[in-house]
């Protein structure tokens, strides 16, 4: 007598009927996941169902319009993605919203009446009903605990409420590297960059700035142009000495953030650009960070030392592609021992470079909490949260153009005794080259450091201080 895979005979109407309701049970339970309160519609109070289908509905609804959104104005998408008011919203939503669907097919198990059917059956409608129910529920939970995450991260970091139009076209962003520590007095940073970002393309250019540059002007109107007229020229007085100094006469200025003001001014009439926002970077946080979306891959240029800087070499970062953790990754970025200081620019601007290549939105979403808790250690910025917009869209877009770099470092400039008005068209030819304009005749190309290098195992680390590619020469 034939029998069903389901077990019993095709002739007895008792294992028929069992066959049906597991059956039924198990469509309850899909209908449930793939359009909430549909199971209640068919079998259970519709009353409940209605409002549930309706729910559903206005949800698919809402994420077709969010999808014609991103299509049409990411930065629009990304504004509701950083609002706090939403964000707050969108959190309770998404727990509500748990809870109710979890109910509504703990109840589909229900309407299955689960007690009718064979043990085997019940057990498996069980399981499968605890499975659904721990996923869509988990699913949404973490969504809202991602959304909560969001919100305190930008509200935390990015709590200036200042904001600025971009110059010229351009957003231009102070970068400082600290290396502040405990057994340090003030922050000194050792990575000084400024990153101008076309605001309509994204295309953007690295300008690096060397610790030791000397002779700094201010302008003249300012409490540093009125305490050093001929520029910093006070002794072991250099460009990443500005924080301190002014930080120690803090007096001086009306301001909570005297360093940091001095420092943007003096980058100002460096580069004769004027900066929008600055970002400082602690780099033990930065570490955190390597560490959070799980290591950065790099084509190491030249063997670098670990260690070394007061404390004995523990240690080497070999040459060739390797996939660095945070604590490599950082000494990469920082090392001098065996090498130089252009050396460890170039470098510096090749783990940039890295970062913004790889650093997937996915992986951001999946790696939130740790980017957050690395991010709140690792990053102090007067980018106001309003903003947050307009630079991730920016992001995006630099992330498929090349980016450019102009370094004020020997053989071009002498930073002991430094050409600014040579600087100043250093940086406005990096701009128009990366701006693509047709006059526009660079600088970097005459650098003994920007030729090609035949063989690009060999290449120097040097060769990313100026370079209209950064993901080539890196």
């Amino acid at each position: 007598m034939p029998s069903s895979v389901m077990g019993g005979s095709y002739s007895d109407p008792e294992a028929a009927t069992s066959r049906i309701r597991f059956r039924r049970s198990l469509t309850l339970a899909a209908m449930s996941v793939v359009m909430p309160g549909s199971a209640q519609l068919v079998h259970g109070n519709r009353t409940v169902g209605r409002i549930a289908v309706r729910v559903w509905l206005g949800v698919l609804a809402l994420a077709a319009l969010l999808a014609l959104i991103a299509l049409t104005s990411r930065s629009m998408l990304f504004e509701f993605a950083t609002n706090g008011l939403i964000l707050g919203v969108g959190r309770w939503l998404l727990i509500a919203g748990a809870v109710a669907w979890a109910a509504l097919i703990v109840d589909a198990w229900r309407l299955g009446r689960p007690r009718e059917l064979r043990r085997g059956h019940r057990a498996i409608s069980a399981g499968v009903n605890g499975v659904l129910c721990f996923v869509v529920a988990g699913v949404m939970f973490f969504a809202a605990h991602t959304v909560s995450v969001v919100d305190g991260f930008a509200g935390a970091v990015f709590a200036s409420t200042t904001s600025v139009d971009p110059h010229e076209g351009r957003y231009n962003i102070l970068l400082l590297g600290s290396d502040a520590d405990d057994d340090r007095t003030g922050m000194r940073p050792d990575s000084i960059n400024v990153v101008s970002v076309d605001a309509d393309t994204g295309r953007a250019v690295i300008i690096g700035l060397p610790r030791n540059l000397e002779n700094v002007p201010f302008p003249k109107d300012s409490v540093m142009g009125k305490e050093f007229p001929n520029g910093f020229d006070c002794d072991d007085c250099y460009l990443n000495g500005v924080n301190t100094w002014a930080e120690d006469h803090a007096d001086l200025f009306d301001s909570s953030s005297p360093g940091i003001g001095a420092t943007m001014e003096a980058v100002e009439e460096v580069t004769g650009l004027k900066l929008n926002y600055y970002a400082l970077i602690n780099m033990h946080g930065f570490e955190g960070l390597v560490d959070a979306v799980g290591g950065v891959t790099m084509n190491v240029r030249e063997r670098t030392a670990i260690d070394g800087i007061g404390n004995p070499i523990s240690g080497y970062i070999e040459a060739g592609e390797q996939k660095l953790d945070g604590y490599e990754a950082l000494w990469y970025a920082r090392s001098r021992v065996l090498n130089d200081d252009w050396s460890r620019m170039g470098r510096q601007k090749c783990v940039m470079n890295a970062m913004a290549q790889q650093l997937s939105p996915q992986t951001v979403v999946m790696n939130m909490q740790k980017i957050a808790d690395s991010g709140e250690a690792m990053l102090e910025t007067d980018i106001p949260r309003q903003d947050l917009n307009i630079f991730m869209d920016l992001v995006l877009k630099t992330r498929g153009e090349p980016i450019s770099s102009v370094s004020l470092v020997p053989p071009e400039i002498n930073t002991g005794d430094p050409d600014y008005p040579k600087v100043h068209r250093m940086v406005e030819d990096a701009i128009a080259v990366a701006e693509g304009r047709p006059e526009a005749t660079s600088l970097m190309v005459s650098s003994s450091l920007s030729m090609a290098d035949p063989n690009p195992e060999t290449l120097d680390p040097r060769k990313a201080n100026q370079t209209e590619d950064l993901d080539q020469t890196c």
